[in-house]
């Protein structure tokens, strides 16, 4: 059975101790319908030492949840939607039943200013000012070598 949501998908859940809840999903099962979301349903587990090294004790894990109980959220809208079934460029995609968007491509960060025109910015700068600098100091001292 193949699921709706896939591993690293932000979703809402819809029912449970949890509802209305959102999170990163961590892993899919699609065998047996079930997902574990990061920060939902909490489980203890209790960890007995399998070795002198080894230290027992009660830790707090992510437990299952049923996939049919998750709702993708759209990451161009923001809503939690249903997924379409459609084809772009020849290939399979999910796309968001609210506005239509791609769910699979990648969300268009903004534009940053590349690290080599930071740094030719920055270099220009100084580098003017050192060099003004050094003419005034260098007319100074010949000034005053040409006075004595």
């Amino acid at each position: 059975m193949a699921l709706h949501v896939k591993k690293g998908d932000n979703v809402l859940v819809l029912a449970g101790k949890d509802k209305g809840k959102t999170g990163k999903i961590v892993s899919a099962d699609p065998k047996n319908g079930v997902v574990v979301v990061d920060g939902v349903n909490i489980v203890t587990k209790h960890k007995k030492p399998r070795s002198a090294q080894q230290t027992g004790g009660i830790e707090k894990v992510n437990g299952n949840i049923d996939a049919s109980n998750v709702q993708i959220i759209c990451p161009a809208c923001g809503k939690a939607t249903r997924i379409a079934a459609g084809e772009v460029d020849g290939k399979k995609v999910r796309l968001c039943k609210k506005c239509g968007a791609n769910m699979d491509a990648k969300a268009p960060k903004a534009e940053k200013k590349t690290r080599k025109a930071k740094t030719a910015e920055a270099v220009e700068t100084p580098a003017e000012e050192t060099v003004k600098k050094t003419t005034v100091k260098r007319t100074k001292k010949t000034a005053q070598s040409s006075e004595n």
